[in-house]
Protein backbone atom coordinates (compact mmCIF):
# COMPACT_ATOMS: atom_id res chain seq x y z
CA UNK A 1 0.00 0.00 0.00
CA UNK A 2 1.60 3.53 -1.15
CA UNK A 3 2.11 5.98 1.96
CA UNK A 4 -0.60 8.66 1.91
CA UNK A 5 -1.47 11.89 3.73
CA UNK A 6 -4.43 12.25 5.88
CA UNK A 7 -7.93 13.95 4.20
CA UNK A 8 -7.12 16.67 1.85
CA UNK A 9 -8.83 19.77 3.21
CA UNK A 10 -11.14 20.32 -0.06
CA UNK A 11 -13.05 17.18 0.94
CA UNK A 12 -13.61 19.24 4.72
CA UNK A 13 -16.16 21.30 4.95
CA UNK A 14 -15.05 24.49 7.47
CA UNK A 15 -17.68 27.15 8.64
CA UNK A 16 -17.10 30.68 9.41
CA UNK A 17 -17.53 29.28 13.27
CA UNK A 18 -14.82 26.40 12.98
CA UNK A 19 -12.53 28.87 10.89
CA UNK A 20 -12.61 31.05 14.12
CA UNK A 21 -12.25 28.49 16.72
CA UNK A 22 -9.15 27.18 14.48
CA UNK A 23 -7.50 29.89 13.27
CA UNK A 24 -6.74 31.42 10.15
CA UNK A 25 -5.92 28.33 7.24
CA UNK A 26 -2.87 28.28 6.13
CA UNK A 27 -1.94 28.89 2.45
CA UNK A 28 0.43 26.30 2.12
CA UNK A 29 -0.56 22.62 2.55
CA UNK A 30 0.91 20.41 5.89
CA UNK A 31 3.95 18.45 6.00
CA UNK A 32 3.98 14.73 5.97
CA UNK A 33 6.20 12.08 7.62
CA UNK A 34 5.17 9.91 5.12
CA UNK A 35 7.19 11.55 2.15
CA UNK A 36 10.20 12.30 4.26
CA UNK A 37 13.32 9.80 4.54
CA UNK A 38 15.74 11.05 5.76
CA UNK A 39 19.60 10.66 5.56
CA UNK A 40 21.77 10.59 8.66
CA UNK A 41 25.15 11.11 8.15
CA UNK A 42 27.87 10.12 10.81
CA UNK A 43 29.43 13.29 11.43
CA UNK A 44 25.68 14.10 12.54
CA UNK A 45 25.39 11.35 14.51
CA UNK A 46 28.24 12.21 17.11
CA UNK A 47 27.54 15.71 16.55
CA UNK A 48 24.04 15.06 18.19
CA UNK A 49 25.02 13.53 21.45
CA UNK A 50 23.76 15.67 23.97
CA UNK A 51 20.79 16.53 25.92
CA UNK A 52 17.72 16.77 22.98
CA UNK A 53 15.64 20.07 23.34
CA UNK A 54 13.34 18.92 26.01
CA UNK A 55 16.09 17.93 28.60
CA UNK A 56 18.12 21.42 27.35
CA UNK A 57 18.18 23.47 30.28
CA UNK A 58 16.96 21.13 33.02
CA UNK A 59 19.14 20.82 36.72
CA UNK A 60 19.49 19.14 39.71
CA UNK A 61 17.81 22.00 40.89
CA UNK A 62 14.91 21.92 38.76
CA UNK A 63 14.24 18.41 39.44
CA UNK A 64 10.88 18.60 42.15
CA UNK A 65 11.59 15.51 44.21
CA UNK A 66 7.88 14.42 45.17
CA UNK A 67 8.06 14.93 49.07
CA UNK A 68 6.42 11.13 49.48
CA UNK A 69 9.40 9.71 48.05
CA UNK A 70 12.88 9.94 49.26
CA UNK A 71 14.87 8.06 46.97
CA UNK A 72 14.30 10.84 44.45
CA UNK A 73 16.16 13.28 46.77
CA UNK A 74 18.57 10.83 47.61
CA UNK A 75 19.37 10.60 43.77
CA UNK A 76 19.96 13.90 43.24
CA UNK A 77 22.55 13.74 45.96
CA UNK A 78 24.29 11.02 45.00
CA UNK A 79 24.29 11.86 41.41
CA UNK A 80 25.81 15.54 42.18
CA UNK A 81 28.28 13.58 44.15
CA UNK A 82 29.09 11.51 41.16
CA UNK A 83 28.80 15.02 38.59
CA UNK A 84 31.84 16.53 40.95
CA UNK A 85 34.10 13.52 41.02
CA UNK A 86 34.05 13.73 37.42
CA UNK A 87 35.88 16.94 37.91
CA UNK A 88 39.67 17.90 37.69
CA UNK A 89 42.13 19.16 35.40
CA UNK A 90 41.23 18.57 31.46
CA UNK A 91 43.83 17.27 30.24
CA UNK A 92 46.15 19.25 27.23
CA UNK A 93 44.32 19.55 24.32
CA UNK A 94 41.08 18.36 25.83
CA UNK A 95 38.18 20.22 23.98
CA UNK A 96 39.77 20.41 20.57
CA UNK A 97 38.11 17.68 18.64
CA UNK A 98 38.93 17.00 15.40
CA UNK A 99 36.40 14.36 13.00
CA UNK A 100 34.72 11.73 15.33
CA UNK A 101 37.01 12.97 18.30
CA UNK A 102 40.11 12.01 17.01
CA UNK A 103 43.48 13.34 17.62
CA UNK A 104 42.48 14.55 20.88
CA UNK A 105 44.00 13.93 24.20
CA UNK A 106 41.91 11.18 26.03
CA UNK A 107 39.98 12.43 29.55
CA UNK A 108 41.47 11.80 33.10
CA UNK A 109 40.98 8.14 34.26
CA UNK A 110 37.51 7.89 36.50
CA UNK A 111 38.62 6.37 39.69
CA UNK A 112 38.21 2.56 40.80
CA UNK A 113 34.46 2.03 42.09
CA UNK A 114 32.48 5.36 40.49
CA UNK A 115 32.78 4.11 37.16
CA UNK A 116 28.60 4.20 36.30
CA UNK A 117 25.19 4.71 38.16
CA UNK A 118 22.53 3.12 36.97
CA UNK A 119 18.60 4.72 37.10
CA UNK A 120 15.87 2.21 37.64
CA UNK A 121 12.48 3.50 37.98
CA UNK A 122 9.34 3.58 36.72
CA UNK A 123 7.93 5.55 33.37
CA UNK A 124 7.69 9.37 34.59
CA UNK A 125 9.64 9.37 37.68
CA UNK A 126 12.28 12.05 36.38
CA UNK A 127 15.32 9.82 35.33
CA UNK A 128 15.70 11.47 31.79
CA UNK A 129 15.53 14.91 33.88
CA UNK A 130 18.38 13.32 36.58
CA UNK A 131 20.50 12.20 33.86
CA UNK A 132 20.51 15.34 31.22
CA UNK A 133 21.08 17.33 35.06
CA UNK A 134 24.28 15.28 35.49
CA UNK A 135 25.48 15.73 31.62
CA UNK A 136 25.29 19.58 32.12
CA UNK A 137 26.76 19.33 35.43
CA UNK A 138 29.77 17.01 35.13
CA UNK A 139 32.51 20.04 34.57
CA UNK A 140 33.79 19.12 31.26
CA UNK A 141 34.07 20.83 27.73
CA UNK A 142 30.81 19.50 26.13
CA UNK A 143 33.41 17.79 23.60
CA UNK A 144 34.01 15.07 26.43
CA UNK A 145 30.53 13.96 27.62
CA UNK A 146 28.05 12.28 25.33
CA UNK A 147 24.31 12.22 25.70
CA UNK A 148 22.25 9.55 23.96
CA UNK A 149 19.67 6.74 23.52
CA UNK A 150 20.76 3.14 24.03
CA UNK A 151 19.24 2.98 20.00
CA UNK A 152 21.23 5.89 19.14
CA UNK A 153 24.00 4.40 20.52
CA UNK A 154 23.85 0.97 18.66
CA UNK A 155 23.31 2.54 15.70
CA UNK A 156 26.45 5.20 15.67
CA UNK A 157 28.20 1.33 15.84
CA UNK A 158 26.81 0.52 13.20
CA UNK A 159 27.80 3.86 10.87
CA UNK A 160 31.31 3.87 12.07
CA UNK A 161 32.03 0.76 12.95
CA UNK A 162 32.84 -0.66 16.30
CA UNK A 163 36.82 0.47 16.38
CA UNK A 164 36.02 3.60 15.33
CA UNK A 165 33.02 4.05 18.36
CA UNK A 166 35.38 2.69 20.78
CA UNK A 167 38.13 5.50 19.34
CA UNK A 168 35.42 8.43 19.57
CA UNK A 169 34.24 7.71 23.00
CA UNK A 170 37.19 6.36 24.68
CA UNK A 171 38.65 10.09 24.87
CA UNK A 172 34.88 11.28 26.91
CA UNK A 173 34.73 11.95 30.51
CA UNK A 174 31.24 10.59 30.85
CA UNK A 175 28.76 8.66 28.64
CA UNK A 176 24.92 9.02 29.53
CA UNK A 177 22.92 6.43 27.86
CA UNK A 178 18.79 6.71 28.13
CA UNK A 179 16.13 4.20 27.79
CA UNK A 180 19.18 1.08 28.48
CA UNK A 181 17.26 -1.92 27.44
CA UNK A 182 18.66 -5.40 25.79
CA UNK A 183 15.75 -6.25 23.14
CA UNK A 184 18.31 -9.23 21.56
CA UNK A 185 21.23 -11.12 22.16
CA UNK A 186 23.28 -9.66 19.53
CA UNK A 187 22.72 -5.68 21.32
CA UNK A 188 23.65 -8.07 24.53
CA UNK A 189 26.74 -9.14 23.15
CA UNK A 190 27.91 -5.60 21.35
CA UNK A 191 26.93 -3.03 24.29
CA UNK A 192 28.46 -5.54 26.95
CA UNK A 193 31.74 -5.54 25.01
CA UNK A 194 31.54 -2.00 24.01
CA UNK A 195 31.41 -0.22 27.58
CA UNK A 196 33.74 -3.03 28.61
CA UNK A 197 36.09 -0.95 26.38
CA UNK A 198 35.36 2.46 27.66
CA UNK A 199 35.16 1.32 31.39
CA UNK A 200 38.95 0.70 30.63
CA UNK A 201 39.81 3.75 28.65
CA UNK A 202 38.50 5.60 31.69
CA UNK A 203 35.02 7.02 30.47
CA UNK A 204 32.53 7.17 33.21
CA UNK A 205 28.95 5.91 32.85
CA UNK A 206 25.77 6.73 33.35
CA UNK A 207 22.29 5.02 32.71
CA UNK A 208 18.69 5.27 32.60
CA UNK A 209 16.15 2.42 32.18
CA UNK A 210 12.78 0.35 33.42
CA UNK A 211 15.14 -2.36 34.12
CA UNK A 212 17.74 -3.41 36.94
CA UNK A 213 21.08 -4.25 35.00
CA UNK A 214 20.87 -7.61 36.49
CA UNK A 215 17.45 -8.22 34.74
CA UNK A 216 17.89 -6.53 31.15
CA UNK A 217 16.76 -9.01 28.36
CA UNK A 218 14.47 -10.17 30.53
CA UNK A 219 11.15 -11.53 28.44
CA UNK A 220 12.09 -11.06 25.67
CA UNK A 221 14.97 -13.55 24.62
CA UNK A 222 16.92 -16.70 26.00
CA UNK A 223 18.68 -13.88 28.74
CA UNK A 224 20.19 -16.98 30.86
CA UNK A 225 22.12 -17.69 27.78
CA UNK A 226 24.09 -14.20 27.39
CA UNK A 227 24.24 -14.32 31.44
CA UNK A 228 27.93 -13.50 31.72
CA UNK A 229 27.24 -10.73 29.61
CA UNK A 230 24.22 -9.13 31.29
CA UNK A 231 26.30 -9.73 34.66
CA UNK A 232 28.90 -7.69 33.16
CA UNK A 233 27.20 -4.90 32.33
CA UNK A 234 25.45 -5.07 36.03
CA UNK A 235 29.38 -4.99 37.10
CA UNK A 236 30.10 -1.57 35.85
CA UNK A 237 27.10 0.15 37.30
CA UNK A 238 25.69 1.18 40.91
CA UNK A 239 22.38 1.14 40.68
CA UNK A 240 19.80 3.58 42.27
CA UNK A 241 16.26 2.78 42.43
CA UNK A 242 14.36 6.00 41.81
CA UNK A 243 10.63 5.19 43.28
CA UNK A 244 7.32 7.53 42.38
CA UNK A 245 4.62 8.40 40.31
CA UNK A 246 4.64 9.43 36.83
CA UNK A 247 5.24 13.24 37.36
CA UNK A 248 3.55 13.75 33.33
CA UNK A 249 0.26 12.88 35.02
CA UNK A 250 0.32 13.85 39.14
CA UNK A 251 -2.26 15.77 40.02
CA UNK A 252 -3.16 16.20 35.90
CA UNK A 253 -6.84 15.45 34.62
CA UNK A 254 -6.97 12.45 32.58
CA UNK A 255 -5.41 12.43 28.83
CA UNK A 256 -7.83 14.39 26.23
CA UNK A 257 -10.04 12.31 24.26
CA UNK A 258 -9.01 12.30 20.61
CA UNK A 259 -10.50 14.51 18.11
CA UNK A 260 -12.31 14.43 14.87
CA UNK A 261 -10.78 14.00 11.81
CA UNK A 262 -12.35 17.48 10.48
CA UNK A 263 -10.65 19.09 13.52
CA UNK A 264 -7.12 17.22 13.18
CA UNK A 265 -7.18 18.30 9.48
CA UNK A 266 -8.37 21.90 9.94
CA UNK A 267 -5.64 22.68 12.40
CA UNK A 268 -2.76 21.08 10.55
CA UNK A 269 -3.54 23.23 7.61
CA UNK A 270 -4.21 26.06 10.48
CA UNK A 271 -0.47 25.45 11.87
CA UNK A 272 2.23 26.10 10.25
CA UNK A 273 4.93 23.56 9.96
CA UNK A 274 2.84 21.08 10.97
CA UNK A 275 2.57 17.88 9.49
CA UNK A 276 -0.35 15.58 8.86
CA UNK A 277 -0.85 11.96 8.20
CA UNK A 278 -2.97 8.70 7.90
CA UNK A 279 -2.25 6.80 11.08
CA UNK A 280 -2.03 3.30 9.60
CA UNK A 281 0.33 4.91 6.84
CA UNK A 282 2.83 6.54 9.10
CA UNK A 283 2.85 2.71 11.02
CA UNK A 284 3.74 1.36 7.07
CA UNK A 285 6.30 4.09 6.73
CA UNK A 286 7.83 3.57 9.58
CA UNK A 287 8.68 0.31 8.61
CA UNK A 288 10.89 1.47 5.77
CA UNK A 289 13.06 4.19 8.33
CA UNK A 290 15.90 3.03 10.03
CA UNK A 291 14.48 3.82 13.79
CA UNK A 292 17.62 5.53 14.47
CA UNK A 293 16.62 8.21 11.85
CA UNK A 294 13.31 8.71 13.47
CA UNK A 295 14.77 12.34 15.43
CA UNK A 296 16.17 13.84 11.75
CA UNK A 297 12.28 12.16 10.68
CA UNK A 298 10.98 14.97 12.56
CA UNK A 299 13.27 17.94 12.20
CA UNK A 300 11.75 21.30 11.70
CA UNK A 301 7.89 20.56 12.89
CA UNK A 302 5.82 22.11 14.90
CA UNK A 303 2.84 19.79 15.31
CA UNK A 304 2.19 16.31 14.15
CA UNK A 305 -1.70 15.60 13.32
CA UNK A 306 -2.87 12.09 12.60
CA UNK A 307 -5.88 11.05 11.43
CA UNK A 308 -7.60 7.28 12.16
CA UNK A 309 -5.13 5.96 14.99
CA UNK A 310 -5.75 2.83 15.48
CA UNK A 311 -4.67 -0.30 17.99
CA UNK A 312 -0.90 -1.27 16.50
CA UNK A 313 -1.08 -4.43 14.84
CA UNK A 314 2.08 -6.14 15.92
CA UNK A 315 4.92 -5.89 18.16
CA UNK A 316 7.37 -5.18 15.34
CA UNK A 317 5.18 -2.38 14.79
CA UNK A 318 4.74 -1.38 18.40
CA UNK A 319 8.53 -0.92 18.86
CA UNK A 320 8.67 1.35 15.95
CA UNK A 321 5.91 3.61 17.55
CA UNK A 322 7.54 4.02 20.80
CA UNK A 323 11.12 5.23 19.13
CA UNK A 324 9.03 7.86 17.69
CA UNK A 325 7.34 8.62 20.19
CA UNK A 326 10.31 9.11 22.65
CA UNK A 327 11.76 11.41 19.32
CA UNK A 328 8.76 13.83 19.56
CA UNK A 329 9.18 13.92 23.30
CA UNK A 330 12.53 14.59 23.09
CA UNK A 331 11.89 17.39 20.63
CA UNK A 332 8.67 18.78 22.61
CA UNK A 333 6.37 18.07 19.50
CA UNK A 334 2.87 18.34 20.40
CA UNK A 335 0.64 15.53 18.91
CA UNK A 336 -3.02 16.27 18.25
CA UNK A 337 -5.08 12.80 17.08
CA UNK A 338 -8.47 11.47 15.62
CA UNK A 339 -9.84 7.78 16.43
CA UNK A 340 -8.61 5.77 19.53
CA UNK A 341 -6.87 7.39 22.25
CA UNK A 342 -3.29 6.76 22.53
CA UNK A 343 -3.67 4.12 25.96
CA UNK A 344 -5.65 1.79 23.77
CA UNK A 345 -2.35 1.16 21.38
CA UNK A 346 -1.33 -1.76 22.55
CA UNK A 347 -3.19 -4.95 22.78
CA UNK A 348 -3.14 -6.40 26.50
CA UNK A 349 -0.96 -8.95 25.35
CA UNK A 350 1.45 -6.38 24.74
CA UNK A 351 1.12 -4.77 28.22
CA UNK A 352 1.77 -7.94 29.76
CA UNK A 353 4.94 -8.57 27.78
CA UNK A 354 8.69 -8.50 28.22
CA UNK A 355 8.61 -4.89 26.33
CA UNK A 356 5.68 -3.67 28.32
CA UNK A 357 7.33 -0.85 30.16
CA UNK A 358 8.64 0.73 27.00
CA UNK A 359 4.64 0.85 26.07
CA UNK A 360 3.95 2.46 29.31
CA UNK A 361 6.47 5.50 28.69
CA UNK A 362 5.19 5.59 25.06
CA UNK A 363 1.39 6.28 26.21
CA UNK A 364 2.98 8.52 29.02
CA UNK A 365 4.63 10.57 26.51
CA UNK A 366 1.74 10.57 24.15
CA UNK A 367 -0.58 11.66 26.33
CA UNK A 368 1.73 14.42 27.71
CA UNK A 369 2.11 15.73 23.88
CA UNK A 370 -1.60 14.84 23.55
CA UNK A 371 -2.37 17.68 26.56
CA UNK A 372 0.36 20.18 24.35
CA UNK A 373 -1.56 19.96 20.98
CA UNK A 374 -4.99 20.78 22.71
CA UNK A 375 -3.57 24.66 22.37
CA UNK A 376 -3.66 24.21 18.94
CA UNK A 377 -6.99 23.22 18.75
CA UNK A 378 -8.63 25.89 20.46
CA UNK A 379 -8.66 23.89 23.67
Amino acid sequence: MSCSVARPLDSVTVSSSSSAAFGPIAETAPLSLCTREPHVPADRLVAEMVPPPRFDSVRFDTYIPDPNQPSQTEAVKVLSGFAAGLGGAHATGAGKRGLFGFGRAKAPKVPAGSRGVYLDGGYGVGKTHLLASLWHATPADPSLKAFGTFVELTNLVGALGFQKTVQTLSGHRLLCIDEFELDDPGDTVLVSTLLGKLVNAGVALAATSNTLPGKLGEGRFAAADFLREIQGLSAHFRALRIDGEDYRHRGLPEAPPPFSDEQVTKTAYATEGSSLDDFPHLLEHLARVHPSRYGALTDGLTAVCLTDVQPVPDQSTALRLVVLADRLYDREVPVLASGLPFDRLFSEEMLNGGYRKKYFRAISRLTALARDAGRLAGH
